[in-house]
Formats: C-alpha cells, structure tokens, sequence
C-alpha cells in the first residue's frame, strides 16, 4: 500500500437528509460482461459506456471497480412495476449494445470461474484510490450485487425503518442468492458473494441510533478518526443515503433476470410500507444479538437456513419465516401494486427455489460452468 493511501484526506461531512416521497423505488443492477468464447468475464464496460451513451434510456448507466462490470439504474419509480419497465429498457439496451461488440451480459452474484488477479480496475479516480487502499481485495471485488433504495419522509423515520428492515436481510440474501461458485469451485453457499463483502473493515451491521442527531454524532466521532470521510466508506448491509432521501438495501445478490430483480424490490417496498404505517415493533440494539448468526445462516444454506426471532429466541425454518413475513405485508403489497412480485417470489419459497439452486440444477446437468455462464446470459436477455 502506497504512503499516500495511509495519509488522512479532508472529510467531505454529513449532508442534510434530503426529500423523497415516501416509499418511492431506485433499483441499482451490478452486470457481468463476459466473451463469447469460452464465457469468461471480458473487460468491455469502457466500450459498453461509449455505445449506451447515445441512447435515450430512464437512469443511468455507469462503471463498476473492475472493467467487466457495468451498472444500471433505474431512475426514482413509484412501484415495482415502473422499476421493471426501465430495467427490461435499460437490458434490451445492453443486450443490443454488447451483440455488436460480440460480447453477452449476465446476473448472478459471482462470476463461476473467472479469476480475481486477472481484473483490471476501472480507471477512475475513486476506483483507484480504494485500490490503493485495499490491494487485492478491491480486484476480489469484481462481484455483483442489487441495491434498492426506500423514499423515507424524514431522517428518524429512514432510521427506525432501517433498523427495523434489519430483522429481515436474511430474507432478502436467500431470496437473491445467486452466487454458489467462486474461481470455478462449489462453495456450498448459497450466497458466496457476501463473505468478500465481510472482508472490508466498514462492512456489516450499520449502528444502533434512531434518531439524525445521535446519527449525526455518530458520523462527527468516525470523520475525526480520519477512517471515513463521507457515508460512500461505509459499507454496511442497509445504510442511509442522505443526498437521495432514502435508505439502501445492499445485500442481494444481482439476480439472473430483470423481473425477478423487480420482485425483490416490490418485496422491499411492501416491507417498507408495513414496518412505517403499521410500525408492529420498536427495533432494539438486542435484535442485533443474532444478527450475524441469521446473516450467515441466509448466506450459507439459503432457504434452507434457520432464523432466530430476535424478540423470541424462537428457532424456525427461514422459508416459513419468509412466508408468513408475506402474509402480513400482503395488504400494503396489494395498495402498492407489488403483488406480482410477491407471488413470484412466494412460488419460488414454497418450491425452495433461487437464482443458487437453477445454478446448482445447470451444472448437474452440464458438467461445464462455461455452459452454465452461456445458459445464465441467454436467460438474462429473455426473462
């Protein structure tokens, strides 16, 4: 590591919670960009940007800390169903751009076989300075993940509901996991994406303060240590994005297709609008006893983990967890338009299915991960 990534940089400070509409939608999509000849990832974002640039799309399209990754956002939706109308625009862009270029486009957590020392990082300045920062963990980062911003009306609300939603990431990670292989091995997760996220120091749990204030005093104590210098450092699993007015949920892995990226977030939005208009429990720093416990759980068997209740000590089956979590959100699903989503979503449950088992299920068959990359992009273009 360079001297001047140990040096201590000016911080860049706490911004005012910004306006949002309550329970409005963002939906960020981390791509793989991968050849067509034997599969592996294929550093094209730079050429993926020039050609998506001239064309009239909603959000955005930008890069990602390695050259085989790319970005796609939605702008802010009202429901999961106008977050999947501009991600199926946004994808059919993709798919356009990356036939010219001879190259295909795929979800999935981790790429199958690809091996981390062969990235290149993506040549801007942030990239490069956390390289500097973190060595070959910044290349180990050429993973792919979902985040889904929540509109929250004000800061104390964003930061109950935060920690309230916290009970349910363990729903979220076996319900978006899609990322069983790493450099071409069988890791027996479900989720192997999250254990290169734990790798990083400001990863995990964000801290227990319900209020801006004790949040604010918060960020003042770590911006004097000189380790953060704004909430970009922070890599926790939900964390609070002031400039946008909302709070972020970034444990999914990116799923295999566009429409199931959708149903996640009509699952986050019904959860949402449950845990601020219903408010059926206050969160405690004592929900966070079994917090790592239940994360791993969700990370390693998925739907098959077991969960903890956190307010009882109860120890039951993630999936009817899961289950019955729906059922009590169902009515504020219906008002939103999420219910689509959600009964995709309970389908998948009752069967056991994700995104890691269709994985698992390809290469049983095929006995080729290549096969199974090829397979993974041909369903991103068409579902």
């Amino acid at each position: 590591m360079s001297a001047a990534a140990n040096e201590p940089q000016q911080p860049i400070g706490l911004e005012p919670f910004g306006q949002s509409a309550a329970l409005s939608l963002g939906v960020e999509l981390e791509l793989q960009l991968v050849n067509t000849h034997n599969y592996d990832l294929a550093p094209y974002a730079e050429d993926m940007l020039r050609l998506m640039a001239g064309r009239k799309l909603p959000g955005s399209v930008v890069p990602e800390m390695t050259s085989s990754m790319i970005e796609i956002s939605t702008g802010v939706c009202t429901s999961a169903g106008q977050a999947l109308d501009e991600l199926t625009q946004l994808r059919d862009a993709l798919v356009a751009c990356a036939d010219k270029l001879n190259i295909a486009i795929l979800g999935g957590g981790t790429h199958a076989f690809q091996q981390w020392h062969q990235q290149r990082i993506y040549d801007k300045p942030r990239f490069r300075e956390l390289s500097a920062l973190y060595g070959y963990l910044s290349k180990q980062f050429t993973i792919f993940g979902q985040h889904v911003h929540i509109g929250c009306p004000d800061a104390d609300t964003a930061l109950v509901t935060l920690h309230q939603m916290s009970r349910y990431i363990p729903h979220c990670i076996a319900l978006s996991a899609s990322s069983p292989y790493v450099q071409g091995q069988d890791t027996a997760f479900d989720s192997a994406r999250l254990n290169s996220v734990f790798a990083f120091p400001l990863s995990g749990r964000a801290p227990f303060a319900l209020t801006w204030d004790a949040f604010a005093d918060y960020f003042t104590k770590m911006t004097r240590t000189g380790v953060v210098r704004s909430m970009k450092d922070f890599y926790w699993d939900i964390r609070p994005k002031p400039e946008y007015g909302t709070i972020e949920i970034r444990v999914f892995d990116t799923p295999l297709t566009v429409q199931r990226a959708a149903a996640l977030a009509a699952y986050v939005q019904s959860l949402a609008a449950w845990c601020m208009h219903d408010k059926p429990f206050m969160p405690t720093d004592d929900d966070y006893l079994v917090y790592t416990y239940n994360r791993f759980q969700a990370c390693r068997f998925g739907l098959d983990a077991v969960y903890v209740d956190p307010a009882t000590g109860e120890h039951m089956a993630l999936r009817e967890h899961i289950l019955a979590t729906m059922d009590r959100i169902a009515p504020h699903a219906r008002e939103l338009g999420a219910e689509n989503g959600l009964a995709l979503l309970r389908a998948d449950v009752q069967a056991s299915r994700n995104d890691a088992r269709w994985l698992r299920e390809r290469q049983g068959e095929e006995r080729l991960l290549a096969e199974v990359v090829r397979q993974a992009a041909g369903r991103f273009r068409e579902a």
